[in-house]
C-alpha cells in the first residue's frame, strides 16, 4: 500500500504539470489559430467581393447584365476554390445576375422590410461563409477614409457564398497536431517519472521487506546495500531498531514466564471458585422454582378477590343506579380489570421464563381478529383525539393457521403502547405480505405512532423485564414494564422476530413478522358484492392516513370513489356518500345536522363514521335522521354489509344473556369465599330454576348425597377438603356419577387445565368469570334441548333459528308482531330505553300510513319521497323489535330501489297499513306493562 501511494505521488507530481502546462498551452495556440484560419478567410472575400461591388455599379446603372455577368463569372473561375456563387440584387433585393445556381436565393439577401446597409456585412454559418456588399452610385472610386454620405444612393448589392470546408479541414489538422504535441509531452514526462521511480522505490521496497520480516519475528535480519542520503537514515535507523526489538524479546520472555507461574496459582483459585459458583447456581434454580410456585398461588390469592370485585361490579351496573354511581361503578371495574392485566402480564412472564407457554394451531379468520383488537382499542385512542387505522395487505389469504390469541395479544400491547405515549396524530396499524412458500406465508405487522418517541439509549432497555423507558419517580406513564418483553417473548416463539425504529419527539414505528400457514377452510360466509360494483362513493374524510385505508377496501371492490377532506360546496348526485367524523371533535350538533342534510340531497344512502366515544350522537342520528352510523375505524365487512344492506347496521356484537325461560334444572355451587359463592350464585340464578349453594367441599358432599345435580360448579383451593377432592366424592354418589363438575378456579399457569381434567374434573372456568363463557359451558353440558319440555325446546329453536334477512340478529321471530326480548337486545337491556324506541314508532308511524294511503289513490307521485319515508321507518323497526313490519319495508325499499313503479306496490302498501295497525294494538300492552 505504501509503495502504490509512494508512486502514485511521483507520477502525479510529475505527470500534473506537463498535463496542465500542455493542456493551456495546445488551448492557447490552437484557439488562436483556428480564429485566424477563419479571420483570412474572411480578408479574402472581402478581397474578392469589394472590387466586384466597386465594377458592378456602371454595369447596374445601365442596366447591362451581360457585362455583370462576365465580371462575376470571371472572378467565380479565379476562386472557384473557395467561391460557392456569386449573386448580384438591385436595390429591390431582386436577382439581377448570377455566376452559378443556388438552391436558395433568399439565404443571400438582406432582410427585404430592412434598407439595404452601407457597409459590408458577413454571415458565418456551419460550412458557408456569405458577405454581402452594397453597389453604390459615385463617379470614382474612393478610398477607404473617405466617408460615405447619405446622399449616395445604393443600386443594388453583391453576395458571396464561400465554402469552408477546407477551412474546417486545416482547423482540424491544427487541432490535432496539438494534441499529438501534448500526448508527446506527457509520454516524455512519464518515461523521467518511471525512472525517477525505480531509482527511489526499489530501495524503499527492500527496507519494506526486511521490516516485515522483523515484524514476523525474524530479529536476526538487517537491511544490506549502499544507500544515499535520507535513505541511508532510513536503514541505519531501521537497523538498529531490529537490535533494539531483539534486546526487549528476551526481557519479554523471562517476563511471560513469571506470569506464567502467576497464572497457575490463577487457575487454582478459579477452580475454587467455580465450585462455589455451582452451588450458587443450585440455590438460584431452587429460588426460581419457589418464585414459580409463589406466583402460582399468588394468582389464586389475587384473582379470587378480584373476582368478587369485577363479577359484583357487573351484577351492580345491571341495576337501577344514578348517574355518579354509575360512574364509580365504571371507575371500580376499569382498575380491576387493570389489575388483573398487571397480574397476567407477570404470570405471562414467568411462563414464557419457565417455557410452559402453549401456543395453538387453530384457523382462524385473519382480518376479523385484527379489526377485533383494533375495535378494542378504539376507545382509548378516541378519548385522547386520536385516529386508529388499519390496513390489510389484499394478497393475505382470508383464513390462517396459528395461534390468534396470542397474536391479539401482541398487537394489544403495541397498540396500547403507542395509545399512551401519543397525544396527538394517528395510530396506523398494516400488515403486509412479504413472501409466499407453498401454503406458508410470512406476514410483516407494523405499528406506527407519531408520539414522543424512543431515543437510543431508552430503546436499549425497552426489552428488559421491569424496565421503561421513563422509569424516574415523576413518570407520566405507567405500568408493569413487562409489556414489551412478553411481546417480544411470543414474538420469537411463534418463529418471528420484533423491533422498532424511532426518533425523539418524531414518533415510533415497531415491526414484527410472523410465519403462518394459509388455509382453505370457509371462515365467513363470503359477501356477494356484485351489486355495489361500479357504483359512485363520496368519501368526505379530514384524516388522509384513515382515507386512503378505507379508499383501498373500496376500491377493491370495484367502486368509483371520490375523496374530499370535507364536503365540497358543490356536491354532485352520488349513489353512497360516506361522512367520516374526527375523533372528540367538538362539533355542533347543528353542524353535523346541516351537513346531512347538505348529503341527502345528493344521495339516498348517507353513512355516518363516528367515533367509539361518540356512541349517543350515532343514537341519536340514526333515530332523527335517515342515516347509518359505523364506528371508527370502518372495519371492512361492517362497511360492505352497511353498503350492501342499505340499512343500519348492529354495531355491537350480540350478547347473548339471560334465556326469556330459565332452563329447569338444578345446579350446585361450592366456593368458600362467600363474595365469590355470592356472585356465582347470582350469575346461574339468571339461567337456572334452582341453585344450591355451599361454602365448602364437606357441605357439598353432603348434598350430593342427599340430591341429584344437573350441573356443579366447584372452587379447587378450599380448606379441609378441596375441590378435586369433593369432585371425586360427589363422583362416587349413586345419583350423581355423571354429573359434569366444572372447575371455577383462579389459577392461570400453564397445565393447570390438563391437570384438572385428568383428576376428574369435567370443564374449566377461569375467575373472574366471563358471562359468555359461562353460557357456552352450560350450553356445552346441558344445552337448552336436554334442559327444557320437548315443546317448549321446540317452540325456542324456532326463535332462535336466524333467519336470512337479518342475520346481524339471532334470536327473532318473525311470527311475532312485537317481540319484546329482540327489542331488549338492541336496546342494550335497558328496557326505558326500549319503551322509548317503541314509542318514537308509534309517532312516526301515522305520517308513513298517511303517505301510503295518498299513494294507493293515487294522489302522490313523489317516489323518491316514499322512499325516503319507507327507509327511514325501516331503520326505525330495526331498533324496535317489529320483525314482521321490519320485513315489509325491507321488502317495500328493495322493490323500489330495483325500479318498481309505485302502482305495483300496491299489494305491499296495503299490507303495511294492516302491519302497522296491528304494531299500534299491540305496542300499548308492553308499555303500559312495563311502566
Amino acid at each position: 500500500m505504501t509503495r502504490y501511494g509512494l508512486r502514485a505521488r511521483v507520477m502525479t507530481l510529475t505527470l500534473a504539470p506537463t498535463l496542465i502546462i500542455g493542456l493551456v498551452l495546445s488551448a492557447f495556440f490552437s484557439y488562436n489559430r483556428y480564429h485566424d484560419l477563419e479571420t483570412q478567410v474572411v480578408n479574402a472575400g472581402a478581397g474578392i467581393i469589394e472590387p466586384l461591388a466597386i465594377a458592378s455599379e456602371q454595369g447596374l446603372i445601365n442596366h447591362s447584365r451581360e457585362s455583370v455577368r462576365r465580371l462575376i463569372s470571371y472572378a467565380h473561375r479565379k476562386n472557384s476554390k473557395v467561391v460557392r456563387s456569386i449573386a448580384v440584387f438591385d436595390a429591390n433585393h431582386e436577382l439581377f445576375v448570377t455566376s452559378n445556381f443556388h438552391p436558395n436565393f433568399d439565404a443571400l439577401t438582406f432582410p427585404k422590410e430592412k434598407p439595404i446597409p452601407f457597409l459590408s456585412s458577413s454571415e458565418l454559418n456551419a460550412n458557408t461563409l456569405i458577405l454581402r456588399t452594397p453597389i453604390i452610385a459615385e463617379s470614382q472610386l474612393v478610398s477607404g477614409s473617405t466617408e460615405i454620405t447619405s446622399s449616395s444612393k445604393t443600386l443594388g448589392y453583391v453576395a458571396v457564398e464561400l465554402d469552408l470546408s477546407s477551412l474546417r479541414l486545416q482547423q482540424y489538422q491544427e487541432v490535432f497536431f496539438a494534441f499529438l504535441v501534448l500526448v508527446f509531452g506527457l509520454v516524455l514526462a512519464g518515461f523521467f517519472a518511471y525512472q525517477l521511480m525505480h531509482d527511489v522505490t526499489r530501495p524503499i521496497s527492500h527496507m519494506q521487506n526486511m521490516v516485515d520480516r522483523i515484524r514476523r519475528g525474524h530479529l536476526d535480519v538487517r537491511i544490506e546495500g549502499k544507500m544515499h542520503g535520507e535513505l541511508d537514515s532510513l536503514k541505519k535507523g531501521i537497523n538498529a531498531m531490529a537490535v533494539s526489538l531483539s534486546e526487549y524479546h528476551v526481557e519479554m520472555q523471562h517476563s511471560i514466564d513469571q506470569a506464567t507461574s502467576d497464572l497457575r496459582e490463577t487457575l487454582e483459585q478459579l477452580e475454587i471458585q467455580n465450585v462455589e459458583l455451582d452451588i450458587a447456581k443450585k440455590r438460584a434454580q431452587e429460588a426460581a422454582r419457589v418464585k414459580s410456585e409463589f406466583l402460582a398461588n399468588m394468582s389464586h390469592e389475587l384473582r379470587t378477590p378480584l373476582n368478587g370485585v369485577i363479577g359484583f361490579t357487573r351484577q351492580m351496573l345491571k341495576t337501577q343506579l344514578t348517574n355518579s354511581q354509575t360512574d364509580y361503578l365504571q371507575t371500580i371495574e376499569k382498575s380491576a380489570n387493570n389489575l388483573l392485566n398487571i397480574i397476567n402480564d407477570i404470570l405471562d412472564f414467568s411462563k414464557l421464563e419457565a417455557g410452559k407457554l402453549a401456543l395453538e394451531n387453530i384457523p382462524f379468520e385473519f382480518q376479523d381478529s385484527l379489526e377485533e383488537v383494533v375495535a378494542l382499542q378504539a376507545t382509548s385512542a378516541h378519548e385522547k383525539g386520536l385516529e386508529l387505522t388499519l390496513k390489510v395487505d389484499p394478497k393475505i389469504p382470508t383464513g390462517l393457521v396459528g395461534d390468534p390469541l396470542r397474536i391479539q395479544q401482541v398487537l394489544t400491547n403495541l397498540i396500547g403502547n403507542s395509545i399512551k405515549f401519543t397525544e396527538r396524530g394517528n395510530i396506523d396499524i398494516s400488515v403486509e405480505l412479504k413472501s409466499t412458500k407453498e401454503d406458508r406465508v410470512e406476514l410483516q405487522f407494523m405499528v406506527r405512532d407519531t408520539g414522543i418517541g424512543i431515543s437510543e439509549r431508552q430503546q436499549a432497555q425497552l426489552f428488559q423485564a421491569f424496565s421503561q423507558a421513563d422509569a424516574s419517580i415523576s413518570r407520566r406513564y405507567g405500568g408493569t414494564g413487562l409489556g414489551l418483553v412478553i411481546t417480544q417473548k411470543l414474538v420469537g416463539q411463534m418463529g418471528g422476530e420484533i423491533s422498532l425504529t424511532s426518533r425523539l419527539h418524531q414518533g415510533s414505528t415497531f415491526w414484527f413478522t410472523l410465519r403462518l400457514l394459509s388455509t382453505d377452510i370457509p371462515m365467513i360466509t363470503p359477501l356477494d358484492l356484485s351489486m355495489i360494483e361500479s357504483k359512485q362513493l363520496l368519501l368526505v374524510e379530514p384524516n388522509i392516513q384513515a382515507a386512503a385505508v378505507i379508499q383501498q377496501v373500496l376500491a377493491q371492490e370495484k367502486m368509483s370513489v371520490t375523496y374530499r377532506s370535507a364536503i365540497p360546496e358543490r356536491l354532485e348526485p352520488y349513489d353512497y356518500i360516506v361522512l367520516c367524523l374526527q375523533p372528540n371533535e367538538d362539533i355542533a350538533l347543528n353542524v353535523v345536522e346541516e351537513w346531512i342534510a347538505q348529503c341527502q340531497d345528493y344521495t339516498s344512502n348517507l353513512i355516518i363514521g363516528t367515533s367509539s366515544t361518540q356512541l349517543a350522537l350515532s343514537d341519536y342520528l340514526m333515530q332523527n335522521h335517515d342515516v347509518q352510523c359505523l364506528t371508527k375505524p370502518l372495519s371492512r365487512k361492517r362497511l360492505l354489509q352497511s353498503l350492501l344492506e342499505k340499512q343500519p347496521l348492529q354495531l355491537a356484537p350480540v350478547v347473548h344473556v339471560e334465556s326469556v325461560e330459565k332452563r329447569p334444572i338444578t345446579v350446585m355451587a361450592v366456593d368458600d369465599n362467600l363474595a365469590n359463592l355470592k356472585l356465582i350464585t347470582a350469575l346461574l340464578s339468571e339461567r337456572v330454576e334452582t341453585v344450591v349453594s355451599c361454602d365448602s367441599g364437606t357441605v357439598a358432599v353432603e348434598k350430593a348425597q342427599q340430591q341429584k345435580f344437573d350441573m356443579v360448579f366447584m372452587d379447587i383451593q378450599m380448606p379441609k377438603m378441596d375441590g378435586v377432592t369433593a369432585c371425586k366424592y360427589i363422583k362416587e354418589t349413586e345419583s350423581n356419577q355423571s354429573t359434569p363438575v366444572i372447575a371455577v378456579t383462579a389459577h392461570a399457569m400453564s397445565g393447570e387445565r390438563d391437570r384438572l381434567l385428568s383428576e376428574g374434573m369435567d370443564d374449566y372456568l377461569t375467575k373472574p368469570i366471563d358471562e359468555p363463557i359461562l353460557e357456552q359451558v352450560m350450553n356445552k353440558w346441558v344445552p337448552v334441548t336436554q334442559a327444557l319440555p320437548l315443546e317448549h325446546a321446540s317452540a325456542t329453536h324456532a326463535e332462535t333459528d336466524p333467519k336470512p334477512l337479518a342475520p346481524a340478529i339471532n334470536l327473532i321471530d318473525n311470527n311475532k308482531i312485537i317481540d319484546w326480548q329482540a327489542a331488549l337486545r338492541q336496546s342494550a337491556h335497558k328496557e326505558d330505553l326500549a319503551i322509548d324506541m317503541l314509542k318514537m314508532l308509534l309517532d312516526y308511524i301515522p305520517e308513513v300510513y298517511q303517505i301510503s294511503q295518498q299513494v294507493l289513490e293515487q294522489d302522490y307521485d313523489d317516489r323518491d319521497d316514499v322512499i325516503h319515508h319507507i327507509h327511514k321507518l325501516h331503520g326505525s323497526c330495526s331498533y324496535s323489535g317489529v320483525p314482521r313490519l321490519k320485513a315489509i319495508c325491507a321488502a317495500i325499499e328493495k322493490a323500489l330501489r330495483s325500479g318498481e313503479s309505485l302502482e305495483n306496490i300496491e299489494p305491499e302498501l296495503f299490507e303495511l297499513q294492516e302491519e302497522m295497525d296491528k304494531v299500534i294494538e299491540a305496542a300499548p300492552l308492553y308499555i303500559n306493562h312495563k311502566t
